[in-house]
């Protein structure tokens, strides 16, 4: 049952002043009480912290874009109901009070089951409905979870909802209001195990969020609340809760451990920082990372002030992995010290669905499937992203066509009317398609599976070259001569498959045997090589247009016009309205893959 508001502020302000109790008298394995005679062995104590990350609306295993169990090349599982099988497995073999279940954000976007809940049915409706990942997440028992960058995707007061609606706290130290700067949410939590042999131990968990809320939803957070860098403020709050008598401070990050940035120099912070975090900040045992969409079973970074080691995890997306830190402590001085902490990951494929989380939420998973299996109009031919890293397909041609469409009738009868109109798309699914025959919701939401909102931004001919240069980093160099791998081709350096653009409305070459930065070739407008001084309006995403993926000049450009629509929904009424999505309207084969002029494919 969902907290009320008087409830949810009684024990938000009792748990910020003093500790939650998570345990009472039992003894763990590897929990030793022995006397305090000189000479003897000191006490120990083991205890275990679960975590996930990155969840994204899964509950159950299913894909409600295939509307099917979920299932990729490797045969992974997904979901909560799965993780809540591996925990209570855990808390078994553990003792449930020698346990800890902690999350990295990025909880409430990501599946149709998630934006149904926040979009078709509203938590934020007068009575309206409990949030499905605050009822699974409850019902499996968690303990805290920090905050991701797309919890606030549907704004603010959707996340105020979920919020009140969790049996846990929402952490983010480094989410702070923009006039106060003090936080606008729970800094850390604090936890007590009671031990059989000594002092109870106290664990506290900080949740540290993305500085990139502050640019990917600008739109919900500006001039509200502001997000500085995760090392500044760990370096802040650990000092705080050692000196509060924490004799273990976790760290829950929604932020990488590479270093890098995908926003450039638009903010001074880090975008995945949890290994600088590590480094820099002494008094830190672990760190449970988020938001790199990575497996890291365990990774020791050394605090350079300290020597320490520290240990990192981060358990795959979606339920599939869940980590767990044991630790083991001694009774020296007068307190409780970490002497040993590792960490490991738990496959979801070897569990079955908990049939307590499957049953709770049995029926809003109905109501999802048969509100994504609505027919919303037909289809002339069947088209599939499978070959649309490589080539230039008809179904991310429908994106584009249905982006310059919206565009260009925003923009009509005004300055910038007269103006060409281009857009980018990125393919975010290999698996997306669009069947002949009857379209559903699911098969063009399939097409879009992030909450990405449209812009027009005015850019020059130049500046777009540069734009398609940058893209086309996504190629790995490959000679001419010979076969060519499409397995081996992508995904250079890592770029994921969402961080390379085509751009419609232009023809161009993408010369793969170059090196990355002078690949476009035969960049053309209207059948002419493009002037690198005229304007262009691009229909571009919002995550891009803020600066998402680091692409030059359009985070700058000057913005046209925007609107608050999910481009996803853009592209289900477009369908709706045409009734019949004719690929002969709008497929064209503006750009292909070179080496040394000759085509790839």
């Amino acid at each position: 049952m969902p907290l009320n508001r008087r409830t949810f502020l009684e024990r938000s302000a009792a748990a910020g002043a003093g500790v939650a109790v998570a345990g009472a008298t039992a003894l763990p394995a590897g929990a030793v009480e022995q006397g305090h005679s000189q000479g003897r062995p000191p006490k120990r104590y083991s205890f275990t912290v679960m975590g996930t990350t990155d969840l994204h609306g899964n509950v159950f295993n299913w894909d409600y874009f295939t509307d099917k169990e979920f299932d990729d090349k490797t045969h992974n599982d997904v979901g909560l109901a799965k993780i809540s099988t591996l925990v209570e497995k855990v808390r078994k073999e553990k003792g449930r009070r020698n346990t800890l279940l902690i999350d990295a954000g990025d909880t409430i976007q990501g599946t149709q089951l998630s934006y149904y809940y926040a979009k078709v049915d509203p938590i934020t409706a007068k009575r309206g409905p409990v949030h499905p990942m605050a009822q699974a997440m409850n019902a499996i028992g968690y303990d805290a979870a920090a905050l991701g960058n797309h919890e606030f995707n549907y704004g603010i007061p959707v996340l105020r909802k979920f919020e009140e609606q969790c049996d846990f706290p929402l952490l983010g130290a480094n989410a702070l209001d923009a006039k106060t700067l003090r936080p606008a949410f729970r800094p850390y939590s604090m936890h007590r195990l009671r031990t059989p042999c000594g002092r109870d131990v106290k664990v506290a968990v900080l949740g540290l969020t993305n500085p990139g809320i502050a640019i990917w939803d600008k739109a919900n957070v500006q001039g509200k609340m502001t997000f500085p860098g995760l090392e500044e403020q760990a370096a802040k709050w650990v000092p705080k809760l050692r000196s509060m008598g924490a004799d273990v401070v976790i760290v829950s990050a929604h932020s990488g451990s590479s270093g890098t940035s995908s926003y450039g120099d638009q903010l001074p912070y880090i975008e995945n920082a949890a290994g600088l975090v590590a480094e820099q900040v002494p008094g830190i045992d672990a760190i449970l990372v988020g938001h790199a969409h990575t497996e890291i079973a365990e990774y020791f970074v050394a605090n350079k002030e300290t020597g320490k080691k520290v240990v990192l995890s981060e358990p795959l997306k979606w339920g599939q992995r869940l980590t767990l830190f044991d630790f083991d402590l001694v009774w020296e001085k007068g307190r409780w010290t970490v002497e040993k902490v590792g960490a490991q990951v738990l496959n979801s494929n070897t569990a079955d669905e908990d049939p307590k989380i499957t049953g709770l939420l049995g029926d809003e998973h109905k109501k999802v499937v048969a509100y994504v299996n609505q027919v919303i109009g037909t289809s002339t031919t069947a088209m599939t992203t499978a070959d649309a890293p490589w080539k230039d397909e008809p179904i991310i041609d429908l994106i584009n066509h249905v982006q310059a469409e919206t565009v260009k009738a925003a923009l009509a009868g005004g300055q910038y009317a007269a103006l060409p109109v281009l857009s980018q798309a990125s393919c975010f699914s290999r698996t997306a398609a669009i069947p002949a025959g009857q379209v559903t919701i699911r098969d063009a939401a399939g097409l879009y599976v992030f909450e990405n909102t449209l812009e027009a931004r005015l850019l020059t001919g130049g500046q777009l070259k540069d734009y398609l240069e940058f893209s086309a980093r996504y190629y790995v160099q490959t000679p001419a001569g010979g076969p060519v791998d499409t397995a081996k081709l992508t995904n250079a350096d890592n770029t994921p498959d969402y961080n390379y653009d085509a751009v419609s409305g232009l023809t161009y070459e993408i010369d793969v045997a170059k090196p990355a930065g002078s690949r476009i070739v035969n960049l053309s407008f209207d059948g002419r090589p493009i002037d690198a001084a005229a304007q262009f309006v691009l229909a571009v995403n919002n995550y891009r247009a803020s600066g998402g993926g680091n692409f030059p000049h359009v985070a700058k450009a000057q913005q046209l016009w925007a609107n608050s629509e999910e481009i996803r929904n853009t592209i289900i009424n477009w369908v709706k309205a045409k009734g019949t999505v004719d690929s002969a309207q709008f497929a064209t084969v503006g750009w292909k893959l070179t080496r040394d002029g000759t085509p790839v494919f």
